[in-house]
């Protein structure tokens, strides 16, 4: 660390024990994306590594004169951390120093960076994209194969600000590659929009491979006009190496593996998918953008990357749950001055985009609404379901925040219905004919539920044995050789403030042989049962 580029960071994964090299012939249209898939279906995440292929074959048995690369970005928190140069607990840290210390990129020539080692201009193209293995990510079910790690690069048609987001290109043509913008609040759809309403169109340089922290910058949520290349220098401990694309004017890594240029056209839209989404469903076909290339550049024996997606848990929501986590914690105790919020955690299984859990450490009175509201905002298209808990619950934990749900907040009083968001790949929203997936403002479309499950009264002690009696169980039960623990929090009980020293005195008798004592004060405070 830092990483100069993909090749250096498989190295590091290989001595890390993170990597399964397959030299095998291997048809990356039927057999490498569902043998990677395996490993998040029937392995727990610490045992799930990235795979690199380095004989590639397709469908119709051509030959790549490269490698495919998977699994390398999020297939485990381990690897994800690896890419950052720490291990899975210093992934918050890691990415709480980067906020407001952003290393802005630098440029080199261009007989300086392995990218330009061949290129190729229209008309020239040949076969084009199609030089390269994409991945056909579901195979039965989608129509083409798509670019999936791929990394646009676009600028503000107004300010020249860059974008760097990752969105899915289907291969049309050895010319053509669909775009797809999930929701108009994305940052290239908003470009998009302001080059069509100039007249233009937008000029694009798809980029695959690099310093891995491109793509989780990429990824990451951040306000419009934040260069994620800054961020992907901070995160990666060193400024991104970028040079002049050949036929737009675009940035992109000097060290990235193919580098796809064009323009995305704003006069035409055109079908695009079916393509697996991270909801657990193909997205239906809808029209989309466009992009037409005008030059390829690449390595020689390009290593191409990919990520595995759609169904959750999946490498995507390794990536997002990261970012999300992290960028989400930064908003609610910096720009919405919430010192009461410990922690945010999204999960995995809502694609790490519909559900958000809040941890609040004694928040003042109002503080819970404050920040189930300010997460709500944060983004439009993010969150079905909001959450706050106190600090003793576990947000990452399931099984805690059902307790939460359970015996912390009542429906009718502790919950808030928010209309007019934006749907997110939700195929519970039905389209509506105008193809924008919902009707807002006549209350037809999204929503989201926020849910106070702080304990805003006085509660008794969590139902378990005292910590001085499960720490001397603890003792007892490795003296007798009994099978390895894996303790989840709470394990053991703790009081709360609904508590009293009169309680605490008679749990005390209790124990120690007593409790008669308290049978007879408790006697003592007979009252005679009335008629009512």
């Amino acid at each position: 660390m830092p990483y100069s580029d993909l090749r250096d960071y498989i190295d590091a994964l290989e001595r890390r024990g993170l990597l399964h090299v397959v030299d095998e012939r291997v048809c990356k249209d039927t057999e490498l994306v569902p043998l990677v898939r395996l490993q998040f279906r029937g392995l727990p995440e610490a045992e799930r590594k990235a795979f690199w292929f380095r004989n590639v074959t397709d469908a119709r048995g051509r030959d790549y004169p490269g490698s495919v690369v998977l699994g390398s970005l999020g297939s485990s928190r381990e690897i994800y951390g690896a890419a950052l140069g720490v291990d899975a607990d210093g992934i918050g840290a890691h990415w709480a120093k980067v906020e407001g210390n952003h290393l802005p990129p630098v440029e080199v020539p261009a007989d300086a960076a392995p990218v330009k080692e061949t290129v190729i201009e229209a008309p020239g193209l040949g076969a084009g994209v199609d030089l390269f293995p994409h991945l056909i990510s579901t195979p039965g079910f989608d129509p083409a194969p798509f670019i999936t790690a791929g990394v646009w690069a676009t600028r503000d048609p107004e300010t020249g600000s860059y974008n760097l987001g990752i969105y899915r290109g289907m291969i049309k043509a050895p010319d053509r590659v669909g775009c797809a913008t999930d929701v108009s609040t994305q940052h290239l759809a908003i470009q998009w929009e302001k080059a069509r309403r100039l007249g233009r169109h937008l000029e694009v340089a798809v980029f695959i491979g690099g310093p891995p922290t491109l793509l989780f910058a990429a990824a990451s949520k951040v306000p419009y006009g934040v260069d994620e290349y800054g961020i992907a220098g901070a995160l990666n401990g060193a400024p991104i190496e970028t040079v002049r694309a050949e036929t737009v004017d675009v940035r992109v890594p000097a060290a990235a593996e193919i580098v796809i240029e064009g323009r995305i056209r704003t006069d035409f839209l055109e079908p695009e998918a079916p393509f697996g989404e991270a909801s657990g469903y193909l997205g239906p076909r809808k029209m989309e953008k466009v992009l037409e290339v005008t030059a390829i550049t690449h390595r020689k024996a390009p290593v191409y990357q990919g990520i595995i997606s759609e169904f959750p848990p999946s490498e995507s929501t390794v990536i997002r749950k990261a970012a999300f986590d992290a960028v989400y914690l930064n908003h609610l105790r910096g720009a919405c001055n919430i010192p009461s919020v410990t922690k945010v955690a999204c999960h995995e299984m809502a694609s790490c985009n519909m559900m958000f859990v809040i941890q609040l450490d004694r928040p003042e009175l109002g503080q819970p609404w404050q920040a189930l509201r300010a997460a709500a905002a944060f983004d439009p298209s993010l969150g079905k379901i909001f959450v706050a808990v106190d600090s003793d619950v576990d947000p990452d934990s399931m099984d805690a925040v059902l307790w939460a749900l359970s015996y912390a907040m009542q429906p009718h009083r502790d919950t808030e219905v928010i209309r007019g968001k934006v749907p997110r790949l939700d195929p519970s929203i039905t389209p509506a004919p105008d193809e924008r997936q919902f009707a807002y403002p006549d209350g037809a479309g999204a929503s989201s539920i926020l849910i106070n499950a702080c304990r805003e009264h006085p509660y008794l002690p969590v139902s378990l044995p005292r910590r001085d009696f499960m720490e001397r169980a603890l003792e007892r039960w490795r003296a007798l050789s009994l099978p390895e623990l894996d303790l989840r929090a709470p394990w053991h009980g703790y009081p709360l403030d609904g508590w009293t020293a009169e309680n605490e005195e008679e749990a005390d008798l209790a124990v120690t042989g007593r409790y008669f004592e308290t049978g007879e004060k408790l006697a003592g405070r007979r009252r005679e049962r009335g008629d009512g």
